[in-house]
């Protein structure tokens, strides 16, 4: 029996190498529209898939596969080619529309809808499940496979990557779709969800040695190049994650922010980066012992002199100057990280966060509530002064990326304390406060919950806290304000909790 293959691509690299070698070995190549005349003018014999069919193609092309002299053929297994008028298809090589070219890009509906492909995914689907008979070839990577000896593992294979293929190609189009039909977050958010992942790397390890773990792409990702020491590792990327999420909060002006663990040990804003960085270090100094520095402006030769002076595993900055990038290389391991994407479009990467739990999926919008100033309250009789509520802001800006429960201490917009993670806020700020180098005195508290008791504010009040920022919506709030008014405290309430779990 003849071995045939329907050949029909949007994709046309390397197809005419393709149905060349197919050629040789005597394949009989059935084809269409510009794909049939791309083979015929290269010289290799091919039947337009019209002349099988006896029907040429309808609505410009929209359709010209979908019929049962190319379907049955390709669907037929052993006991059902007695039946067919033709020869049956062993072979189907098919690439779809790019609809993914045109995701986010604010393409009008008649160009989204032009690029559904119908007849492709259908072919693709009809041979990914006759695998046992059939083989399904939807990657030009694919083509450089024999033919004709492929087993049926790697049909399966193929035919794996076919579904994985189509079902990501059909969640673009809803999802694409989705937002072009105007659906807010809330109704997408009530839809099934899926995430399809691409294989970027696997990485070394997890968390730990003994986790296996890799690294995928979805949808935009952060533009970056690594200019020194080795590939990111798992644990790298969360901690810079976590210091540049961070520094967008301070993208206008000169912010360093030094994590440990994913959470904020020391950050600052200077009149120029070196002085941003050392008031940063000055905060906790035994901490950012090999910890990630993100910087919001260039790096200059002296300031990456003070980096290279101490162990750090990653430093993050927009850009750097010739001479600090061969400062930063004598550090043969030192992570040395460009961003190249604003600072100011970072919290768009990821506006909702998945949680697998034993429970089900949790999923949510990403935290990117801003506090405006403008709106606080002020709650005490005592207010604040300009440089109070500016100190405020920025404690407040910090508390909602540390783990709760959260504490911030700052004061002259730099933190002077910060603790994170702790089972009761009272602890929180007790360690928070014991972590000033020198002293806690007119300093500003942050909190990124409410206080559930008083003796957070006599705690603070006893070390010479200034003023208080946090959430409110405690049961005990009139007490807690009252409290803050004897003790002499400015407090204002934001009405916004930064809970980070």
């Amino acid at each position: 029996m003849k071995k045939r293959a329907y050949i029909s691509v949007f994709d046309k690299t390397n197809v005419v190498e393709l149905a060349k070698k197919l050629s040789l070995t005597g394949w009989e190549i059935v084809s269409t529209g510009n794909t049939c005349k791309l083979l015929c003018d290269n010289g290799i014999k091919a039947i337009e898939s019209s002349t099988l069919t006896g029907f040429s193609e309808l609505l410009g092309g929209k359709v010209k596969s979908l019929h049962p002299r190319i379907f049955a053929p390709i669907l037929a297994d052993e006991s059902e080619i007695s039946s067919l008028q033709d020869s049956p298809f062993s072979l189907v090589v098919v690439n779809l529309y790019p609809f993914e070219k045109y995701k986010g890009v604010n393409a009008d509906i008649d160009t989204l809808l032009k690029n559904i492909d119908i007849g492709g995914v259908a072919l693709l689907r009809a041979g990914a499940k006759n695998y046992k008979n059939v083989t399904v070839i939807c990657d030009t990577d694919d083509y450089a496979l024999d033919f004709d000896n492929i087993d049926e593992k790697t049909r399966q294979k193929l035919a794996l990557k076919v579904f994985e293929k189509t079902s990501k190609y059909d969640f673009t189009i809803f999802e694409e779709l989705s937002y072009n039909f105007g659906l807010s977050k809330e109704d997408v958010l009530s839809n099934s969800k899926a995430l399809y992942l691409d294989k970027i790397c696997d990485l070394r390890y997890g968390e730990n040695p003994h986790q296996k773990a890799s690294l995928y792409s979805y949808d935009n990702q952060l533009d970056y190049e690594i200019l020194n020491g080795k590939e990111m590792s798992y644990n790298n990327i969360l901690d810079a994650t976590a210091a540049l999420s961070i520094a967008a909060e301070f993208f206008d002006v000169n912010a360093c922010v030094i994590v440990k663990h994913t959470n904020p040990c020391g950050v600052a804003l200077g009149k120029n980066i070196e002085d941003a960085w050392k008031k940063a270090l000055d905060c906790d100094p035994l901490s950012a012992f090999g910890g990630i520095v993100a910087f919001t402006k260039e790096i200059d030769d002296t300031v990456a002199k003070h980096l290279t002076s101490m162990f750090l595993e990653i430093v993050i900055a927009p850009s750097f100057s010739c001479g600090a990038i061969d400062i930063l290389k004598t550090k043969k391991n030192l992570r040395v990280l460009k961003i190249n994407t604003p600072y100011d479009k970072f919290s768009n990467f990821v506006p909702q966060e998945v949680k697998l739990t034993p429970f089900g999926a949790l999923v949510q919008e990403k935290d990117t509530l801003e506090l405006d100033p403008d709106k606080f309250k002020i709650v005490t009789k005592l207010k604040p002064t300009q440089e109070q509520v500016e100190d405020m802001v920025f404690a407040f800006k910090i508390a909602k990326h540390v783990k709760s429960n959260g504490i911030v201490v700052a004061k002259d917009l730099r933190t002077l304390g910060i603790c994170g993670g702790q089972t009761s806020r009272v602890g929180a700020v007790e360690i928070a406060i014991n972590r000033v180098c020198d002293s806690p005195k007119d300093a500003i508290l942050a909190s990124d919950g409410f206080f559930p008791a008083i003796d957070n504010i006599h705690l603070a009040a006893q070390n010479r806290i200034a003023a208080i920022i946090q959430p409110a919506g405690s049961i005990k709030d009139k007490e807690v304000i009252e409290t803050a008014d004897k003790m002499g405290l400015v407090m204002a309430t934001t009405g916004i909790r930064h809970f980070k779990h």
